[in-house]
């Protein structure tokens, strides 16, 4: 069979002058479980087994490895070695390691892979998706590839420091994963080996560090209907609330006239407050360090970075106001309104820009001082819609901003992504010239400054308040007008108000006010975006690396001795499309060493991260470049090259190690024989997964919680409860196990997974006691040890009617079928007989009690019909266990 395709040339070669042979084919049995393994993850089912060996066509296995390469399940497999490069977790890492939404990412890395992109597009879409013409929500989504890294929300740190630790690592593992680089030691010194000086490490930063971080809201047709059903809901809710008003008790009235009693005392109260404000728009805009914008409506919005101690200077020109508004001066104002707006750019919808410790998207606004031709205004009264004294703390007064105390304050915590305003009453009318000025102090212990507010003026003899009213500034301007001629739409707008938010109603609005907090949830995710020309961020080489030390500036750029073509790269995108381009070939050569040790355990080269002239050199160099420039030339489908792979004769090798080779190749590095290692975590539970005939192959969403010890969890911060996931949704494949960096899932843990925490290209493999444990004892393996059991003994009953009736019935094949079930293959006569031995003495135990089956089938599947002797499905299950402990049943074969 040799040689089948150009791989084996290579391979052979090496081969020949070492003086060995390649091993023979694997049997049939065994390379159907391999390449299952290695492109879905996956164990073939029995019956997909029988279906390959029986057929016998020249093209069986070629088909067969098309078939598994459209799976859906292809996606899932590799997504993860990928994730494991992205550093992808659920969670933000370090001290409160609060949970983050990122999902989609994820599920968009499976997409990708099963639709084949490109890995040129996969590369772009990744790193500067945000800035391709038009980009889609798609592009947006791919961007969450760098914001991956960890989020430090500890008290008192400075948000600015460590969003250029954020950076460092983007640099770091953007070397990994593209260009095998450590590029870590020049961000403190010119690189001791490789050709990378210390400031065009700061120029791969410049690169990286232009974006915003910023979240976004998905749209898709499921989450549209999603939120018409609720409206509809929540429409029909509120209709059914006048039947439930209550009435007096010394009148006797119904509800609808008590209703409407109530309501023209309501609407007499909001008259007699309301006031005719004027939007004012800043003349001038400036601030210590975030960038202002006055929007179209009048409204400024923050963005850029924030600090701890931020400060917001907002000018008004009166002249330059009076002239843009022809009914309107600001002179002569009385009340001056500050609204704060939410706004889909912000975190959590905002209105502020909290994103590290509180509640996201809310702000702390310290101090407000307003001054008129330079003196200060002098208030009068103050209001607020709603307010906090602190962010988690008790209820604000609006005098808490004109204290003159940086500790007290204005949030609006626990109402976040909702419009809320400040009022404030002067005690004497505006001058007639001159300038107005406002000063917005948030200072805080964390960066919690305002998103989007707006300024406006009214000008009434009676005092201004805070009005809670939704879309205040149609609904309070209906308000001045004279209420007895009132449209019938606007007046049943304001009576639906007055439903959402009168006392009267709080116990039978419960419904209604759980509906519409449903509609504010939206799935989102992290993304980037580039930031505008006008308000690019300065990059600075920092001395010694360290953030304290910044020095000159510097702009974009890609090592010099890797750009070989002079090609122009002063941008992400620029960036991107130079790593997978032409004239680049080391990211070709990185992609296909990858690809490789994912089917042999090491590849060519055996420092899958690290390229430079302190790694050892390549063992198979000619393969490798052969294998980068057939990637390449082929369109970078990763499908193809893997095709290519699992086609050769070099894989399709038995991975039986004689005498000879063992002591001749011990690492297999000339792969005289094939690969042969233990599963990584995620396939060893998937596997046991399917065995069981458990395994949900629902795709995408938010991460689930299996079962795991709630002692994992607890030794984390704030002593987080793992809520095991119940239903269908305990059953999915690994990839969507909920994952936290300071507490990893357990049985991944210990099977060598990564935290998340860094960019991983190879895993470390271990052999260890505590493996063998955890497939022993672990309520998930039990859970489907018992599954696997229960299948096993139902199939047999299928076939052979005696079991049911009879215990000790059936034994060989029961026997049979949980082999088949684990380790696609049936039992040899001698493992036969020693399972049935083990089997008949766990039986007699279990039968004189001296072991309990309650105990060992409390994990049961949930899905479990409660119909089988207990004793025989304890004893089966405690086969099972022992079976899925075997060497053979976690290794690839």
């Amino acid at each position: 069979d040799w040689p089948t395709n150009a791989i084996d040339y290579f391979v052979l070669h090496r081969l020949d002058a070492a003086g060995l042979v390649p091993s023979p084919s694997a049997d049939r049995r065994t390379l159907v479980r391999r390449v299952y393994f290695d492109l879905l993850g996956l164990p073939p089912t029995d019956a997909q087994v029988e279906a390959f060996l029986n057929d016998q066509a020249p093209d069986a296995y070629a088909r067969l490895v098309d078939n598994l390469l459209a799976s859906p399940h292809y996606g899932q497999r590799w997504a993860r070695p990928w994730l494991d490069l992205a550093r992808y977790s659920d969670t933000n890492g370090y001290e409160k390691d609060r949970e983050r939404t990122i999902w989609p990412f994820r599920d968009w890395v499976v997409e990708a892979l099963n639709a084949d992109m490109p890995f040129d597009e996969f590369s772009i879409q990744q790193l500067a998706g945000d800035m391709l013409p038009n980009p889609s929500q798609e592009h947006l989504v791919a961007t969450g590839f760098h914001r991956n890294t960890m989020l430090n929300e500890e008290g008192g740190i400075d948000p600015l420091e460590y969003r250029f630790y954020s950076v460092v690592d983007r640099v770091a593992t953007t070397g990994t994963v593209w260009l095998g680089l450590t590029t870590g030691c020049a961000q403190c010194h010119t690189h001791k080996y490789d050709p990378l000086s210390h400031t065009e490490y700061y120029q791969l930063m410049a690169l990286l560090n232009n974006a915003e971080e910023i979240d976004l809201n998905l749209v898709s047709d499921e989450s549209r209907q999603h939120r018409k059903t609720l409206e509809q809901q929540i429409d029909a809710a509120i209709a059914a609330l006048p039947a439930e008003y209550p009435c007096d008790s010394d009148a006797n009235r119904s509800p609808n006239d008590q209703l409407e009693s109530d309501f023209k005392v309501w609407l007499q109260s909001e008259h007699e407050s309301a006031a005719r404000w004027q939007v004012i728009k800043p003349t001038k805009l400036a601030s210590n360090l975030p960038q202002l914008e006055t929007l179209d409506d009048g409204s400024v919005l923050s963005t850029g970075d924030i600090t701890k101690r931020d400060v917001f200077e907002l000018e008004f020109d009166f002249s330059e106001l009076a002239r843009s508004s022809s009914n309107f001066s600001p002179s002569g104002a009385t009340a001056l309104r500050l609204e704060v707006l939410p706004d889909d750019r912000l975190p959590a919808g905002g209105p502020g820009r909290a994103f590290y410790e509180g509640r996201k998207g809310d702000f702390f606004l310290s101090e407000l001082t307003i001054t008129a031709n330079d003196e200060p205004v002098e208030m009068k009264t103050s209001s607020v819609s709603y307010g906090k004294l602190s962010i988690g703390g008790g209820s604000a007064d609006a005098k808490n901003v004109f204290d003159g105390e940086g500790s007290t304050g204005w949030s609006v915590s626990g109402r976040e992504g909702e419009r809320h305003q400040l009022v404030v009453n002067f005690a004497a009318p505006l001058p007639k010239v001159g300038k107005l000025r406002l000063t917005l102090l948030f200072e805080r212990h964390f960066a919690a400054s305002l998103g989007r507010f707006r300024v406006a003026l009214c000008q009434q003899t009676k005092d201004a308040i805070a009005s809670k009213l939704d879309d205040a500034d149609e609904r309070e301007l209906v308000l001045t007008e004279d209420l007895e001629n009132l449209p019938d739409d606007l007046r049943s707008k304001l009576l639906r108000h007055y439903l959402l938010t009168t006392e009267k109603l709080a116990e039978a609005r419960k419904p209604v006010d759980a509906l519409r907090n449903k509609l504010k949830v939206r799935d989102t995710t992290m993304i980037f975006s580039e930031r505008k020309p006008e308000n690019p961020r300065e990059t600075f080489r920092h001395h010694r690396g360290e953030y304290l030390s910044p020095r000159e500036p510097v702009s974009g750029g890609v090592p010099e001795f890797l750009n070989s073509r002079d090609q122009q790269v002063g941008n992400r995108l620029e960036f991107a499309r130079w790593l997978v381009s032409e004239g680049n070939p080391l990211v070709g050569r990185v992609v296909a060493n990858r690809a490789w040790a994912a089917f042999w355990g090491r590849g060519p080269h055996s420092t899958p991260g690290d390229f430079g002239t302190q790694s050892p050199p390549p063992s198979h160099p000619d393969l490798l470049d052969w294998l980068a420039c057939e990637t390449q030339s082929t369109g970078w489908s990763q499908k193809r090259l893997h095709r290519l792979i699992v086609t050769s004769s070099t894989y399709r090798q038995s991975s039986h190690a004689t005498a000879e080779l063992i002591e001749q190749d011990p690492s297999n590095i000339l792969m005289a024989r094939g690969p042969r290692f233990r599963l990584p975590a995620e396939m060893v539970r998937d596997a046991m997964l399917r065995s069981s005939g458990l395994l949900t192959e629902k795709i995408g969403g938010p991460g689930v919680r299996p079962p795991q010890p709630q002692a994992v969890t607890a030794v984390a911060y704030g002593n987080p409860k793992w809520n095991t996931t119940s239903g269908e949704n305990r059953y999915r494949r690994s990839l969507y196990t909920f994952a936290k960096r300071t507490a990893p899932f357990a049985a991944f843990a210990i099977f060598d997974a990564p935290t998340g925490e860094n960019c991983v290209a190879r895993r470390d493999r271990s052999n260890t006691p505590l493996q063998a444990l955890t497939l022993l004892n672990d309520a998930m393996y039990l859970e489907f040890a018992v599954g696997i059991a229960e299948q096993a003994v139902r199939d047999a009953q299928r076939t052979a009617p005696t079991v049911k009736s009879e215990p000790t019935a059936g034994t060989g094949k029961i026997v049979e079928l949980i082999f088949r079930r684990i380790l696609s293959r049936p039992p040899n006569k001698r493992e036969r007989a020693l399972t049935a031995k083990y089997f008949s003495s766990q039986l007699s135990r279990l039968q004189a009690q001296q072991l309990d089956a309650s105990q060992i089938l409390t994990n049961r599947p949930s899905s479990s019909k409660e119909d089988l002797e207990a004793d025989n499905l304890a004893a089966w299950t405690l086969v099972a266990r022992a079976i899925m402990n075997l060497d053979e049943a976690i290794t690839k074969p």
